[in-house]
């Protein structure tokens, strides 16, 4: 989440499923880029079929409202992983006040060191929104690449002026799609280069 628009700038609430209508909280005394109700719709009609039962990765998690919106509508887990003390404890709230979610985790921990140490296929489904002026997403690209489940789907939330490749194999960018200043990156792994099986 990056910090770069007054606090309260925006108000943060789950659109659909379990938890539909709750209204989520930001870290109090920063000034947070929390992802936009647009590109949040647009995200999720991009894996709409694929949520329920998939196991998510949140990182960058901030507010955790990406990962709660997946739980809310059927996801089987989500990873939640974020260092910084402020945003941890906003999102340990928010998951409280929109659960319970027994299969939620937080990771309270980077997000390249989390990725060096995970297995290979393990998600369904990788949510991404780093801070844009931290030249961190194409590096964590490179590393959840293997990550991935055959099919799995990685949704990256970027300024719109950055480009990415578009190919991380076993990554395939199959679409971009651009709103005001963020600009929302489709990646998807092949079915035939994937590692693991879904459960």
């Amino acid at each position: 989440m990056r910090k770069d628009l007054a606090k309260g700038a925006c108000d943060i609430r789950v659109i659909t499923g379990l938890a539909r209508g709750r209204r989520l909280e930001a870290p109090q005394g920063w000034n947070t880029r929390p992802t936009s109700a647009r590109v949040k719709e647009a995200a999720f009609s991009i894996i709409q079929f694929e949520t329920p039962g998939a196991r998510v990765l949140d990182l960058f998690s901030g507010t955790g409202q990406m990962g709660i919106e997946a739980l809310s509508r059927g996801a089987g887990q989500c990873v939640f992983v974020e260092n910084a003390r402020e945003s941890l404890a906003v999102l340990r709230k928010n998951l409280e006040t929109s659960g319970p979610w027994q299969n939620a985790k937080i990771m309270p921990t980077d997000a390249v060191g989390y990725l060096k140490g995970l297995e290979r296929g393990v998600f369904d489904i990788a949510l991404l929104d780093p801070p844009y002026a931290a030249g961190l997403l194409a590096d964590c690209l490179k590393l959840l690449a293997e990550k991935m489940r055959p099919g799995g789907v990685v949704l990256c939330e970027a300024d719109a002026r950055l480009d990415l490749p578009e190919s991380i194999p076993p990554l395939m960018r199959k679409k971009s799609y651009k709103y005001g200043s963020t600009r929302l990156f489709h990646y998807r792994v092949s079915d035939d280069q994937g590692q693991g099986e879904r459960h």
